[in-house]
């Protein structure tokens, strides 16, 4: 008997003999595939915690090496990411440097907050050498670290003290100790001609960084326990021994005028840096050394005025090149057995600030911090953009200063504009998918966002290496971590 006609329509079509569905599921009549599966959310557990999904587990397509910054904006696994971390033991990246920048607001000192908490615990001893807000301060307090205040009426820093190299010194054989003195006299040297190119808005010239030269020398080879100040350095031009004539023309007694009348230019630079407005900030001895047997160390400049741009720059330069100096000690007197081995992370945040006050300032900051790539020491430059340092005087300059976030080996790009992300893309490749995604960050929320519910992009980051692809990651602060790093804390109280 045939079938009727409406039992030949009710039955389905048959599938293909042997066919296998997709990863969407059948295709074609009858199959009912999907056109989007959401991918699942992942968690991450140790082998303890999750080994009754087993075998539902796989191996972790993110570093699981690091300070845990975050979880990935789209698969939701934890990120870790620290320089050091990456450097020393994942060996993902060739130098211990990460160069943050994003809008202001959006996270940049909170992820390096993370960093500092998180390396603190694995031994490393951070460095914020010049926290402007303050960003640091309190977290480095509840630490239990050290910080120092510096600013007019605060602390002081001699900008020509050796720090911890008298301890060196004492402990280190005649030839070792020579050069110990000519690393101590080559950095006195750069603080100096840095101060004196802030002073003039302009650069020291060759002969006159040679008379300077001689005169560091001259008190080096007379120091006592007490280290020279500035105002030693202008005692020694007034005097003009012959040690100090002997690098110019002007070496005979007869010539001592016109020693004096070459020099007369340098002389009136040091007159205004001891008389001028930076003169009670410099001028005397350290009044608090810098202690780095401490979990972490603080120098807090927010004391000064943010107008006061040359303040701000000769103090930056002055803790960079003190704290750098107690890094480079550090490690001398581990190579000597002298102290245990340490590896430091600093934090040189507002970069922009010191170098576009004056001509020549960035080799200056070149040579106080180049150092992280053989000395044991991890940077992290913080700045809003690289459009920050276009804004410096000369095309020397600016080339120069590109460079610091060149030789970075990890971009962390937070929310931008296009025009960064142009900027960012010729020192970093960028492609299509990870500049959509960093713009999508900065896009304003709405006009009715509900009270709580934060800004858009605010602590979403691109952690881009080389040219491998950038990992978007969100970091969410803590309450610890927002209480100790609240820099709105005048708003709240109201």
């Amino acid at each position: 008997m045939p079938k009727s006609t409406r039992d030949t329509a009710a039955a389905p079509p048959r599938r293909p003999a042997g066919r296998r569905p997709g990863r969407l599921g059948y295709t074609g009549p009858g199959g009912g595939a999907w056109s989007y599966i959401e991918p699942p959310i992942e968690y991450r557990g140790t082998t303890v915690q999750v080994c009754g999904l087993f075998p539902f587990g796989t191996g972790a397509s993110t570093p699981m090496i690091g300070v845990p910054i975050g979880r990935h904006l789209y698969t939701g696994s934890a990120v870790c990411f620290d320089p050091i971390s990456w450097y020393t033991r994942a060996r993902l990246i060739n130098n211990p440097s990460v160069w943050i920048e994003g809008e202001p607001g959006m996270g940049k000192s909170t992820a390096v907050r993370r960093m500092v908490l998180g390396l603190t615990a694995q031994g490393v001893t951070p460095l914020i050498l010049g926290d402007l807000k303050p960003d640091y301060a309190e977290l480095v307090r509840a630490l239990g670290g050290q910080v120092l205040r510096i600013g007019p009426g605060l602390d002081r820093i001699n900008p020509l003290d050796a720090g911890p190299w008298r301890q060196v010194l004492d402990r280190v054989d005649e030839r070792t100790g020579a050069v110990v003195r000519a690393a101590v006299t080559d950095r006195r040297l750069n603080m100096l001609v840095a101060l004196a190119t802030l002073i003039r808005r302009g650069p020291v010239s060759s002969d006159e960084t040679t008379v300077l030269a001689a005169a560091l020398r001259y008190l080096a080879e007379r120091e006592t326990d007490t280290p020279p100040v500035l105002s030693d350095v202008l005692r020694i031009l007034r005097d003009a021994p012959a040690d100090v004539r002997a690098v110019t023309l002007w070496q005979e007694e007869h010539d001592l005028p016109r020693f004096r009348e070459e020099t007369n230019g340098l002389h009136r630079t040091l007159l205004a840096l001891l008389h001028g407005p930076l003169g009670d900030t410099f001028e005397g001895q350290t009044t608090t050394a810098i202690r780095l047997d401490t979990p972490a160390v603080c120098v807090d400049i927010s004391s000064i005025d943010d107008t006061d741009e040359l303040r701000t720059a000769a103090t930056l330069l002055s803790t960079w090149s003190y704290g750098f100096a107690q890094v480079e000690a550090a490690h001398l007197m581990a190579d000597l057995g002298l102290a245990p081995a340490r590896t430091f992370f600093t934090v040189l945040d507002e970069l922009w600030r010191a170098l576009r006050v004056g001509h020549g300032l960035v080799d200056r900051a070149d040579g106080l911090t180049r150092l992280n790539r053989q000395k044991g020491t991890g940077t992290a430059f913080i700045t809003h953009s690289l459009a920050d340092l276009e804004a410096l005087p000369t095309a020397h300059d600016r080339a120069k200063a590109r460079g610091f976030a060149e030789r970075s080996a990890v971009l962390m790009i937070g929310p931008c504009s296009e025009q960064e992300l142009d900027s960012v893309s010729r020192v970093r490749p960028l492609s299509q998918a990870e500049r959509r995604e960093v713009l999508s960050w900065s896009a304003p929320p709405s006009w009715t966002a509900a009270e709580g519910s934060g800004t858009v992009g605010r602590g979403n980051f691109l952690i881009k290496v080389g040219s491998r692809p950038g990992i978007p990651v969100h970091l969410e602060p803590t309450e610890t971590e927002m209480r100790l790093g609240n820099t709105d804390f005048r708003w709240t109280m109201a």
